[in-house]
């Protein structure tokens, strides 16, 4: 059996329950070498095998994988954040379907999350933003033309980049040619979560001067939009007492008749 785990944003007590204990089981881990803290390493068994991914191609990693399974053994496939998001997994599981390899993955907390909490922050603000796009700039990897910085910024909703770190003067053009404007909020999240991390918050016309400012090049998720400021929103509905929901009445009459029609 195969667990592709994701690790948490960077602090080792980030991980899932789950998580932890399946390193504590394991009898190889192969690990995201460039991205995974090495301290969630010392939560493995004695005797276990150990892993750098960041050395390894695709046929390498389910070589190792496979030769684990010939023994009947358990890998632990050790992915930053959560493996969902730009974890590369799916050409994994592909193959492990090919070999006849079982497989399960364990959610793990994204640095996007974890970008977020380091700035106390709350991205779906009622009357500011209530989408989140996830994305990055083009790279080496491309991104689908309908999938431009350009024209998701036409959106103005709270964008969250991957990867696009050492692309910063790129990405303002972009978001600016899309429609923000330069005195959009900005942040740039240096290894959130982690023991070094950084926190910069600016705006859109300012983030390539903060970023070569903080020598912030890489390992950095950036989060553009109004939602930044934390300022400006309407209180939810959630804890409003006009607001009638399944659990308490409300004073809104229309509201509770609502709510009435719904339980029923």
């Amino acid at each position: 059996m195969v667990h592709i785990v994701g690790a948490g944003p960077g602090a080792p007590d980030l991980i899932t329950v789950r998580g932890k204990e399946l390193i504590s089981q394991a009898d190889t881990i192969i690990y995201a070498g460039s991205l995974v803290n090495p301290a969630l390493l010392e939560y493995r068994k004695e005797g276990c095998r150990v892993l750098n991914s960041a050395y390894m191609t695709l046929d390498q990693v389910v070589e190792a994988v496979r030769e684990t399974e010939a023994e009947g053994k358990m890998t632990v496939r050790l992915h930053t954040g959560d493996p969902c998001i730009y974890g590369a997994i799916r050409e994994q599981m592909d193959e492990f379907d090919r070999l006849g390899i079982s497989y399960q993955v364990c959610p793990g907390v994204s640095s996007f999350c974890g970008a977020a909490a380091a700035l106390n922050m709350e991205y779906t603000l009622p009357e500011i933003s209530q989408s989140v796009v996830i994305t990055r700039m083009a790279g080496r990897t491309p991104v689908p033309e309908r999938e431009s910085i350009a024209s998701f910024a036409a959106h103005g909703a709270t964008m969250v980049l991957f990867l696009s770190s050492g692309m910063v003067a790129e990405l303002a053009d972009e978001l600016m040619r899309g429609g923000y404007g330069a005195d959009t909020p900005a942040a740039i999240v240096y290894r959130a979560t982690w023991d070094d991390e950084k926190k910069v918050v600016c705006t859109v016309g300012t983030l390539a001067e903060r970023a070569a400012g903080e020598q912030i090049r890489k390992t950095a998720l950036i989060i553009v939009g109004n939602a930044v400021s934390q300022s400006g929103y309407a209180l939810s509905k959630l804890y409003d007492s006009g607001f009638t929901t399944e659990y308490r009445q409300g004073s809104d009459s229309e509201g509770a008749a609502l709510a009435q029609k719904e339980r029923k």
